[in-house]
């Protein structure tokens, strides 16, 4: 079964929905996870560094979010396994929240949410392993993951530019990136050179 062989990515989805769904109709809990630099930084409320990750701004970016997570998390906890899979998922989640946090260390006020930086990694993990594996965007529009990894992250640093009244941790997914991918390089010898081979084969290279 698909569940028994991805353990990790079901159980974040459950835990993703179930507390945003829960931070829907509860503000006081919604802010009490929140990621904000005051608290974080003159409270240390470092917790929110990680509880802003299983929470989302609305249903539409709680829906996207989670079905990238439903598309990249199963193939790529089966090619690292579960405990790798974990090690990923919560550095590129750190990662994100942390750059988020360098980004906005001087607007105590600055608040946002979202699993993207833990998501981010997860692409970019993934797309190191895979770059040309297709997926249909949409359930309908073909697409190497390579591609919706590069317009996914994209459209986040535009937005993090031109969106920054939105709560939505556009912010993080560079840093999730970021984190993600070094954090693959490192624990896995020979990503790096597999996806440089991958990419010459398609540009006729190798």
């Amino acid at each position: 079964m698909e569940f028994l062989a991805s353990p990790l990515t079901y159980a974040l989805l459950a835990a993703n929905i179930i507390l945003s769904l829960m931070a829907f109709g509860d503000e006081l809990f919604l802010n009490k996870g929140l990621f904000i630099v005051g608290p974080i930084l003159q409270d240390k409320q470092y917790y929110r560094l990680v509880s802003s990750g299983f929470l989302h701004g609305s249903q539409g970016h709680l829906l996207v979010n989670m079905l990238t997570l439903f598309f990249f998390g199963p193939p790529l906890e089966g090619i690292l396994g579960t405990g790798l899979f974990a090690v990923i998922y919560f550095i590129s989640l750190l990662g994100g929240s942390l750059w988020s946090l360098m980004e906005n260390r001087r607007n105590p006020r600055y608040s946002a949410l979202g699993a993207s930086g833990a998501i981010s990694g997860v692409l970019i993990s993934f797309s190191l392993f895979a770059p040309f594996s297709t997926l249909l965007l949409f359930f309908v529009l073909p697409m190497p993951a390579i591609v919706f990894t590069a317009l996914y992250i994209g459209y986040s640093m535009y937005a993090s530019v031109y969106q920054k009244n939105s709560r939505i941790g556009h912010d993080a997914h560079l840093g999730g990136a970021l984190a993600g991918g070094l954090a693959t390089v490192l624990l896995v010898p020979g990503v790096w050179g597999g996806f440089i081979k991958a990419i010459e084969s398609v540009l006729g290279m190798g």
